[in-house]
């Protein structure tokens, strides 16, 4: 082992780690089920899997663990997800010491079947269909061993409980906290366990870090099964009255409820919101038609491209859009596996539907509850509406406009927001570090948005949910629907008024110990030499979230100071870019804004069109240069067209792509052009030579294709070329 480590380019202490950690799984008869796969990793050599797999153990991110499912301390399966419910059942009693203790668990939809390829299919594999139930009823195990009370939906169950029905259903229960084991938007063989606390959210600094203080001591756990959990009588089920009770809470959100013509095309992407969004709605009394390719609970989500179940993705929501088409629907509806995220697609003037991103629906509905309120004559005095700081700052003067606060500076993750109404609810003000306390009450809370498409609108609830942004929104529709106008043009409206503000997110997936060091080295480089410039544009001013004089103040914990590992850069122009490490994946994230003056209510949709335009290009000149100078760091350079490969495919394959696949597909085409193969044999290379890139791997790199054609059309001297780069275009794309 020590020699096969030896020859990686990853730090000592990270070879040691994995040696100590590899050697105990192949050692202590509690692994042996897993040994037969770890001995063939071995004789296989993958050396650098196996030191992804041990060299830490799989990290808390915001509020838990998440990550693939596989061998290793360094992977979610049940033994990593024990270690972490000994450690919060620990970490109860130092809070809760002389109460008794009870968990509400939850589950999504999810199925290990190794999509990825990574094991021996002919060796057993314990892991090998495992169930995001399996894993709950893993956790209920070491829950009851513990004394602990568990509140689990019924074996037979073929329902599930949303992340957001679960922050209700621990608040209704009055149980002191909860389990939802999930990946949200991962891929399909990820998994997690996220933990809540008695007020339905998840713990923030510092008390997270004594959660994973806890877990961090726990070297051995108990691992009854199933039926020896039920048997200490501490598991019971949850009854119906607390579905109920979610459906009716997010129904009573409405603020028109006699206007429901807007007709919706919904698709839960194969998960859980099926028993919450689509269950609102339809109580409601919208319109809603289901894409019943993506209805079904299916953890592999074969119906939705590169299986990236995402609201975010744009691509996710093609079905839905094709089904929007035939029916003239107003809005095509999404979300993610365990329901929290919403996604939107608005039909245009033209019929056909645009995308929406996650500042564009935060922008929406928070205008038009702002809005609403006034109109009905309910909008509290001092009116609260809470966003982090990478949701974009249009929401600042729509809310100054109603003369209400924006609580705008929250680090990512809803927790934080869930902390708003905490210290609301508890102490009837917000006060954070060196952020201006803001006084008020759970009333005054409007509502609370996130980039990442996350919404809140009660605080009934302290995890985003979309079940109640689904309903505003679709009235929304259903009133625009109604003057002949769309969900876009209300948009519209509000960048004549307040000013049109271009938002970018660009992300780069940096993957195992080799990663996580480029993550670190670009994020350190950053901060200790911030760049002059960016896309021409003179850097103004550096905020550093490390800066213990600055707006979030002395660290609180470790976990604070992993939260606040981001760095702001103020350019010039007035625009900002931000960037990253992501909490819950291994890639880091870059955000830029653009704003742009008031045009006014009277201006043309033309004129609106080409301030869009040319702020657009700006935000991505900013976007492209910012990403040139952080992969610099690392020395890497991507070519142009290169920047335009999905921010799902990892670095290692966009660099892949741009040094071996293009020149190859060149010679492919030079090939057929000459006689000696033909584009149905070049096709299929380009589907085996993508295959490593994910499902619908085509798609994944189409845009990057297509801006190389464009780039090599215009330095074409020679018409044999521009035939050649025909040809490269008919055989990629199948023209």
């Amino acid at each position: 082992m020590a020699q096969g480590f030896a020859a990686l380019p990853v730090a000592d202490h990270f070879k040691q780690s994995a040696q100590e950690n590899l050697a105990r799984w192949l050692e202590d008869p509690i692994f042996t089920p897993y040994r037969a796969q770890l001995d063939w990793l071995i004789d296989q050599q993958q050396w650098s899997s196996l030191l992804d797999r041990f060299y830490r153990m799989l990290p808390f991110g915001t509020g838990g663990r998440r990550g693939p499912v596989g061998i290793g301390v360094n992977r979610f399966n049940p033994w990593t997800l024990a270690l972490s419910v000994q450690g919060h059942i620990a970490y109860l009693r130092e809070r809760f010491p002389d109460q008794a203790l009870s968990v509400v668990i939850a589950y999504d939809v999810r199925v290990f079947n190794d999509l990825r390829g990574l094991y021996n299919p002919a060796l057993p594999s314990p892991l090998l269909g495992m169930t995001s139930r399996d894993f709950a009823n893993v956790a209920a195990g070491v829950y009851t061993a513990n004394g602990v009370q568990v509140r689990m939906l019924p074996d037979a169950s073929t329902t599930y409980m949303s992340t957001p029905e679960l922050s209700f259903a621990i608040r209704y229960l009055k149980a002191t906290s909860g389990l939802n084991i999930s990946a949200s938007h991962n891929h399909p063989d990820d998994s997690g366990g996220k933990f809540y606390n008695e007020r339905g959210g998840q713990e923030v600094p510092p008390h997270d870090e004594a959660m994973v203080r806890q877990v961090e001591r726990v070297e051995h756990v108990e691992m009854p099964d199933f039926e020896t959990a039920k048997a200490t009588g501490l598991i019971s089920r949850i009854d119906p009255e607390v579905h109920e009770a979610y459906v009716s809470l997010n129904v009573e959100q409405s603020l028109a409820p006699t206007k429901r013509q807007a007709r919706v095309v919904f698709t839960p992407l194969h998960g859980t919101a099926d028993t919450s969004v689509g269950a609102v709605l339809q109580r409601a009394g919208f319109e809603v038609e289901t894409v019943a390719e993506q209805a079904t609970h299916d953890g592999t989500f074969p119906a939705v491209p590169y299986r990236a179940p995402n609201p975010e993705v744009p691509e996710s929501m093609q079905l839905g859009m094709e089904q929007a088409r035939a029916s003239m629907a107003d809005i095509v509806m999404s979300c993610d596996p365990d329901a929290d995220r919403i996604g939107i697609c608005s039909r245009t003037p033209e019929g056909d539907y645009q995308f929406l991103t996650g500042n564009e629906i935060a922008v929406l509905i928070t205008h038009y509850k702002l809005d609403q309120l006034r109109h009905l004559g309910e909008l509290p005095a001092h009116p609260l509406v809470v966003k982090t700081e990478v949701t974009t700052e249009l929401l600042r003067p729509i809310t100054e406009q109603c003369g209400g606060n924006l609580i705008g500076d929250l680090l990512v993750g809803f927790k934080y927001h869930g902390n708003v109404l905490a210290q609301l609810e508890q102490q009837g003000r917000f006060q954070y570090a060196n952020m201006p306390a803001v006084e008020g009450r759970l009333d005054d809370f409007v509502i609370g948005v996130e980039e990442s498409h996350g919404i809140l609108v009660t605080p009934e609830v302290r995890d985003k949910d979309a079940a109640g942004a689904a309903v505003l929104l679709s009235e929304l529709a259903a009133i625009q629907h109604q003057q002949g106008l769309t969900l876009l043009d209300y948009l519209d409206d509000i960048y004549r008024r307040y000013g049109y503000y271009a938002n970018l997110l660009t992300s780069m997936v940096m993957t195992g110990a080799e990663g996580l060091t480029q993550i670190q080295t670009i994020q350190d480089t950053l901060r200790q030499h911030p760049p002059q410039e960016v896309a021409g544009y003179r850097v103004t001013e550096v905020a550093d979230h490390w800066d213990e004089s600055g707006l979030h103040g002395a660290f609180l914990s470790e976990t604070d100071r992993a939260s606040r590992n981001m760095l702001s850069f103020r350019l010039d122009n007035g625009a900002r870019a931000i960037i990253r490490p992501s909490g819950t994946e291994p890639k880091n994230k870059i955000y830029i804004e653009v704003p742009s003056a008031p045009l006014g209510a009277a201006s043309s949709r033309e004129v609106l069109a080409r301030q869009k335009a040319r702020i657009d290009a700006v935000a991505q000149q900013i976007a492209d240069d910012f990403t040139r100078q952080m992969l610099a760091i690392i020395d890497i350079q991507l070519p142009d067209y290169a920047l335009r490969v999905s921010g799902l495919v990892p670095l290692d394959k966009r660099l892949e792509f741009a040094e071996r696949f293009m020149p190859d597909l060149e010679t492919q085409v030079q090939a057929i052009r000459q006689g000696d193969t033909t584009p149905d044999a070049v096709s299929q290379w380009i589907d085996t030579s993508l295959a490593s890139y994910g499902k619908d791997a085509r798609g994944l790199v189409r845009d990057a294709v297509m801006a190389y054609l464009e780039a090599a059309r215009q330095c074409a001297n020679a018409q044999e070329r521009l035939e050649a780069l025909t040809t490269m275009e008919r055989v990629f794309f199948a023209v």
